[in-house]
């Protein structure tokens, strides 16, 4: 694996060895791009401005962001996605030009010149990346298709690799949570290697999204903390023990277990000093090479040599651009800020939810992610726990009954969203029946949200989802009632989360929400209220381009750590306090035991047809 290879650009900076320049193999039709202008222009004299990347599950996005952590635009751009059963994939070549007319799209709406952009960092969805020697793509697909060269995070293709990685019980699996899930890259691996032995053989690196993103910039190859800890099952902390050793913070990789690789049958990934996966990896917001390529430059629109910071998972990049969102009033002592910062979790709510909390000590939490060294905020142990279908469970319960499409052009009537009218109905509803509060409304309807599995606190792929209480109304109210019902579900899973890592060690008592479910009102006073915490907002309305612009602060020097930056950047919006009413405790309590057992009885359920069939 050794030898010179022609570089993104003649000026890239190289780790350990050259990089060559990805092929474009594919014509593209021009992009369509959303666009939001959040303040007016300012006068371009000597402005320091920086720019986030966002790549989810649906779109690419940049925002531009002032020195005072205010968003000044932003725009998104579409990108492909396949779906066949469990397997999920998408392009990076794609997802590249999606990003390019995202940035230069935002610059314009902006009026920020390339000349202001001061540093920039990618946050993106935890998915795989395949490329060869030539940075081209490497098909993981069943179809062949080379474009198709993504494994989606929310791909389960690899559930039995899980199982049998599971099954050895290593070590490494008490650091995410006692096993590993389906949606994490070592099972993804070991199925390409074992079905697609062709497409094996060619990959010369893999790369989470985000990574290569960076490194596509960059022509740097060195990876994140936040990737590889959460991801990957690097060891953070023995990077941290080497680290501290050598005085360094961009060192060789010193974390990876090479007894589990072998364990599972991928020993060719501890070839070439992890090659393949990992030679140098990074705390997020390290600045990478000598930033932005002059081809990487050309193609965004952008300067050469811009500072870039080593990356962020996307919802890791939500709770850098929110943890520090809180009240003035709410704020500790500065010695104690540690200890403030360690009382939060940060719920990142999209297609999926992740939930996040940090402590200063390693808790070990069964069947949530982590301990996570350094993953997301420096030198404090990560908590990750999730939800797989949030946002996508509620798109599934709406679109998939039949009285959508008329409510769908009724909200369209209207030019609010499908969501704002259900809340509407819902408000209707509990005056024309005399509730006593909404959420009564469904005393007979109950939902596990498990509809892609259980990410936390059970750890269970093979969950299902539940909805209990169906008649053989069809209409519109119907469908008001089975939204609610599922947004209810989705917030008792949430509590069982924040209740199983408290029991833990964890002292959550304030939650900080972002993204794009955080705008539907109804959704997060349920959260609040079936919670019992305060649920602070930010200020920004788009706190994930906001840690990812973090990262090319910290990148450009502008703030001495993370936090720092942090600190600096976040703001605080709104706080939706829960209901002080204690019949809506009562209710909830009742409902969330019912939550309980609607797992309990489908493990029975289960059991029984086991049985059956044996």
């Amino acid at each position: 694996m050794s030898g010179k290879r022609r570089g993104w650009s003649d000026s890239a900076p190289l780790i350990g060895q050259q990089h060559s320049q990805q092929k474009s193999q594919h014509q593209y039709q021009p992009r369509s791009v959303s666009l939001e202008m959040t303040t007016s222009a300012v006068p371009a004299t000597a402005r320091s401005i920086f720019l986030g990347i966002d790549v989810g599950t649906g779109s690419a996005r940049a925002g531009l962001f002032d020195e005072n952590g205010k968003l000044l635009g932003s725009s998104s751009s579409p990108i492909q996605i396949w779906k066949d059963g469990d397997c999920v994939e998408q392009s990076s070549t794609d997802i590249w030009h999606a990003i390019s007319a995202a940035v230069k799209a935002a610059c314009s709406l902006a009026e920020v010149s390339k000349e202001e952009v001061k540093g920039m960092g990618f946050a993106a969805t935890c998915s795989l990346v395949a490329v060869d020697a030539e940075g081209s793509p490497v098909t993981v697909s069943w179809s062949g298709d080379s474009r198709r060269n993504i494994i989606v995070w929310m791909d389960h293709r690899a559930v039995e690799q899980a199982e049998r990685i599971n099954s050895r019980n290593s070590t490494v699996l008490q650091y995410c949570g006692g096993a590993l899930s389906p949606e994490m890259q070592p099972p993804k691996l070991l199925w390409v290697k074992e079905n697609l032995p062709d497409s094996w053989s060619m990959v010369f690196r893999w790369m989470d999204l985000s990574d290569w993103l960076s490194y596509r910039a960059t022509g740097d190859d060195t990876r994140s903390l936040c990737t590889t800890v959460c991801k990957w099952t690097y060891l953070g902390h023995a990077h941290m023990h080497q680290n501290n050793e050598k005085d360094s913070r961009d060192m060789e990789a010193c974390g990876w277990d090479d007894d589990f690789w072998e364990e599972i049958g991928l020993s060719d990934l501890v070839d070439g000093h992890h090659a393949k996966i990992g030679r140098s990896v990074a705390f997020p917001g390290h600045p990478l090479g000598s930033g932005l390529t002059s081809t990487a430059a050309k193609e965004l629109g952008l300067v050469a040599g811009i500072p870039v910071g080593t990356s962020l998972i996307d919802a890791h990049a939500g709770g850098v651009g929110v943890m520090e969102s809180v009240p003035l009033s709410d704020s500790e002592p500065k010695e104690s800020d540690k200890e403030a910062l360690c009382r939060r979790m940060v719920l990142v709510c999209g297609t999926s939810t992740c939930h996040m909390a940090i402590s200063q000590n390693k808790l070990f939490i069964p069947g949530v992610w982590g301990p996570y060294w350094s993953a997301m905020v420096p030198e404090h142990w990560l908590t990750e726990g999730g939800q797989s279908a949030t946002g996508a469970l509620l798109d599934y319960i709406v679109e998939n009954h039949v009285a959508s499409p008329h409510l769908a052009n009724r909200a369209a009537s209207q030019r609010i969203s499908l969501f704002e009218l259900l809340n509407k109905i819902l408000e209707t509803m509990m005056l024309d029946l005399k509730r006593p509060f909404l959420a009564s409304l469904t005393e007979d309807m109950h939902v596990l949200p498990d509809f892609h599995g259980n990410r936390s606190p059970i750890a269970d792929p093979k969950a299902k989802g539940m909805l209990c209480g169906l008649t053989l109304d069809t209409s519109e109210k119907q469908l008001a009632l089975q939204y609610l019902a599922t947004v209810q579900g989705i917030a008792y899973g949430t509590r069982h989360i924040v209740e199983h890592c408290n029991a833990h060690g964890h002292e959550i008592e304030t939650i900080l929400a972002c993204g794009g479910l955080v705008k539907n009102a109804l959704f997060i006073q349920e959260h609040a209220d079936i919670i019992g915490c305060p649920i602070i907002l930010p200020r920004e309305s788009e706190p994930v381009l906001l840690g990812a612009a973090i990262l090319g602060a910290v990148a450009a020097r502008k703030y001495c750590s993370l936090h720092e930056a942090m600190k600096a950047l976040n703001a605080v919006g709104q706080v939706i306090h829960p209901s002080k009413d204690p019949k809506v405790k009562k209710y909830h309590d009742a409902k969330y035991r019912i939550f309980r057992e609607l797992y309990e009885q489908q493990l029975s359920h289960r059991s029984l047809m086991a049985e059956a069939l044996a």
